[in-house]
């Protein structure tokens, strides 16, 4: 990895960089934010005496730049005083310039936006079944995750929602140090004993827009990003839960008795806002942090505030959950990928919504639809759009895919009305236009180019469903040939146990690791598609403000987004079941768990279009019963990832400063591929590569044997084969030492593993493998 430069895209998430040229005059005298990071902090607490010392240090340094403290303290708008060292400033490039200069600052770094990356899942998983927590699973070992403390970085909470609920809760656990603001919210924002903390950072907002909206000065989720995440992490029970009278069920979160604070940063998800949530977050004294954000193209770790913000959180002993990002180009755009974040992917599960299409030809056909109404049985007249276009309407394109103005009402009026429809277009917009027209239904066919993507149900305004590109061909070859063509478009219903699944989400970004390849990301993959989650009923149901007047308490939604919050409530379970645990030890235990095929037990997960590796999935499918009782672990210390940051490159002053304590990178550097992850990649094998780990034994005493299942292309031997653990965290070391096989016609990227079992356990960790240079 090229070091010390500073760089940083969206939920899918957004990109940064500092570069210093020439610059005119013009240029000089214009400032902006910047994020100036001076490393870890050598206190163990921030006291408030503490905080007032760090507060006028910043002001010292800032000063001997601008020429006085009075300059630095104007300019200065966020002090991270707890964990975090550093401010946020109003600088132009050149003071900008003359602080990377100075011997205690780490990295300066221009502020960005950046933006947001959504319960039968929990069934899906293992832990209930009918609504009824199974025995011996882990929401009856973690308690419902019964007073761990969840921090979420999002777009603030809708607290009324029943979701954030307090009943049968207790009092406040009485380590929390954090605040609820509502001092401005004309809605009487209120905190309780389930949402006990909640935080609002506009400064970035304001120094980005100028002039900050006044619902912004609130925790109040307006945005609708943070009420479905923090929902899906550690929502209460919330009886008769449904998205019109679909997915109908008791919803709840991962760790359902958790306590939650959330830290709004997102109006423009600005890096100085972010940070400063991590800041209180970690000072507050939160036990896991959740966020549903990233960096697309973060490759400089001390200069991005994710990295950043995340590393002083585990640092403190803090578990953060982050999503990997939604990006259908897949190939190496996963974000959020430093070695100590916990990255998920996004999957589906067993439950679909669809409806039924049904042709006078006696031909019934299925798709995806969440439509709000219904048409009563019969059948009714059916045409494709060209056949009703308005009279000025020429752009054939623009007629077949039903928009705005190509309809004529006189001709469709009563009638159900067949569109094309392919990937970028929204459905829910072009049942509107068939809706406006006088459109009772709407059959959506797919074009050939769309046909790869699995199709979202939608909220549709009216009778609709989406039909397969092959079906379409049926649909419109039926109204070609007949002279009265009718059909019959049914109610959605609730459709459980899809044996496919889980399949990865077409949406869910993958590796390889666009910063440190010998770090597999994504981690994991959870559930996140077909999401039911708590909404502000505000909101219109299908979130077009410009027509949608229907209004909802619960909605479903897609994205890494929602899977990642789902991995947070199952971290936030097992920090209850094993208070010990170290937040890289939760991290393996869920991963080395994981699971690699259908509920049928016949398959391994499968993408929209090829066979899924574990560039889409990581180490697997969320198991969250089998991350109870993982057997050993990998373990990671602070040192360990002080020691990757000297093998990436960084030089000893910066890890010094960023360690806030006496560390040195070690004389002989270890391997980046060294690192003690819970999985194994290679990102470029010529000839032969030896990778050491370290297992830790959390289980009971026992003798492990490896067992491998090589990349093709190569030989795997692991030394040694037998591990024998006489008790409770004894730590064994082994190498696995991988060859490229001569002559093989493998090249690019193959996988396998290394599963170490004692006959009971399976702890098994991926292997991947770049055979020649990649």
């Amino acid at each position: 990895m090229k070091q010390i430069g500073t760089s940083d895209k969206m939920l899918h998430v957004l990109v940064l960089s500092l570069l210093f040229s020439a610059v005119t005059p013009t240029t000089l005298a214009a400032k902006k934010a910047y994020i100036v990071y001076l490393g870890a902090h050598s206190h163990p607490e921030a006291t408030e005496d503490i905080q007032r010392t760090v507060i006028n240090s910043h002001h010292q340094l800032l000063g001997s730049v601008l020429g006085g403290v009075e300059k630095a303290r104007e300019s200065i708008f966020y002090s991270y005083a707890n964990s975090i060292n550093g401010f946020a400033a109003m600088l132009n490039e050149e003071e900008a310039t003359e602080l990377t200069k100075h011997p205690g600052v780490v990295s300066v770094f221009p502020n960005k936006k950046n933006h947001l990356l959504t319960t039968h899942s929990w069934e899906f998983l293992g832990l209930e079944h009918e609504g009824k927590t199974l025995p011996k699973s882990l929401w009856e070992k973690g308690n419902y995750g019964e007073d761990v403390i969840i921090g979420h970085i999002d777009s603030g909470v809708w607290p009324e929602s029943m979701s954030f609920s307090d009943e049968g809760l207790g009092p406040v656990p009485s380590r929390w140090k954090g605040v609820c603001q509502n001092e401005t919210d004309g809605h009487g924002f209120k905190c309780n004993r389930k949402l006990i903390g909640a935080r609002y950072f506009t400064a970035g907002y304001l120094k980005g827009a100028g002039k900050e909206p006044l619902w912004y000065r609130s925790p109040r989720d307006r945005i609708g990003h943070g009420t479905l995440t923090l929902s899906t992490a550690a929502g209460s029970f919330v009886q008769n839960a449904n998205i019109f009278g679909l997915a109908n069920g008791t919803a709840k979160g991962g760790s359902p008795r958790a306590r939650v604070a959330t830290y709004k940063a997102c109006g423009s998800c600005s890096d100085v806002d972010i940070l400063a949530a991590y800041d209180a977050a970690i000072g507050d004294g939160v036990d896991v942090i959740t966020i549903s954000l990233g960096n697309m193209d973060a490759g400089d770790y001390f200069s991005d505030s994710f990295s950043i913000g995340s590393f002083h959180a585990v640092s403190r002993g803090i578990a953060v959950v982050a999503a990997g990002g939604n990006d259908i180009n897949r190939i190496g755009t996963v974000t959020n990928v430093a070695p100590w974040l916990f990255t998920v992917g996004a999957s589906t599960m067993d439950r679909e919504f669809v409806s039924h299409v049904s042709l006078g030809n006696n031909k019934t056909f299925q798709g995806p639809n969440l439509s709000s109404s219904s048409m009563a049985k019969g059948l009714y007249p059916l045409a494709k759009a060209s056949d009703v276009k308005a009279a000025n309407a020429t752009n054939h394109t623009d007629i077949d895919y039903c928009r705005p103005g190509t309809l004529d009402p006189k001709k469709v009026k009563g009638k159900i009305i067949a569109c094309v429809t392919n990937f970028f277009d929204s459905t829910v917009s072009t049942g509107h236009v068939v809706k406006e027209a006088g459109g009772i239904g709407m059959i959506l066919c797919k074009d050939k180019n769309s046909e790869n993507f699995t199709t979202e149900p939608q909220l549709h305004v009216l009778p609709a469903t989406v039909l397969s590109a092959n079906d379409s061909k049926e649909v419109f070859a039926y109204i070609n040939s007949s002279k009265s063509p009718v059909a019959y478009v049914g109610r959605p219903i609730t459709k459980f146990h899809t044996a496919t699944a889980p399949v990865m989400a077409f949406f869910s970004a993958g590796g390889p690791n666009p910063t440190n390849p010998e770090i597999l990301k994504p981690d994991i993959t959870a559930p996140g598609f077909e999401i039911l989650a708590s909404k502000p009923p505000f909101l219109p149901a299908s979130d077009y403000v410009e027509f949608d007047r229907r209004h909802v308490n619960f909605t479903v939604v897609h994205g890494t987004s929602l899977s990642c919050p789902h991995v947070a409530g199952i971290v936030g379970l097992l920090k209850n079941a094993h208070p010990d645990w170290s937040p890289a030890a939760i991290k393996s235990a869920i991963m080395t768990t994981a699971t690699h095929q259908n509920k049928m037990k016949k398959q391994t997960i499968y993408g929209p279009y090829s066979a899924a590796t574990p560039f889409d999935y990581g180490s697997g499918h969320l198991h969250p019963n089998g991350a109870m009782d993982p057997g050993l672990v990998y373990d990671i210390s602070v040192t360990d990832y002080f020691n990757f940051l000297c093998a990436i490159g960084y030089n000893k002053t910066s890890v010094f400063m960023v360690a806030g304590k006496s560390y040195s990178c070690p004389e002989q550097v270890p391997e980046v591929t060294d690192l003690n992850y819970p999985s194994i990649t290679i990102p470029s094998l010529n000839g032969t590569k030896t990778v050491s780990r370290t297992v830790k034994n959390v289980g009971e005493p026992g003798t492990y044997t490896a067992l491998t299942d090589a990349p093709p292309g190569t030989v795997v031997s692991v030394r040694p084969r037998s591990l024998k653990f006489d008790r409770i965290g004894e730590e064994k070391n082994f190498t696995v030492t991988v060859k490229a096989k001569k002559g093989s016609a493998h090249k690019g990227y193959v996988f396998g593993w290394v599963n170490w079992s004692d006959g009971v356990h399976h702890v098994r960790s991926p292997i991947t493998v770049g055979i020649g240079s990649n």
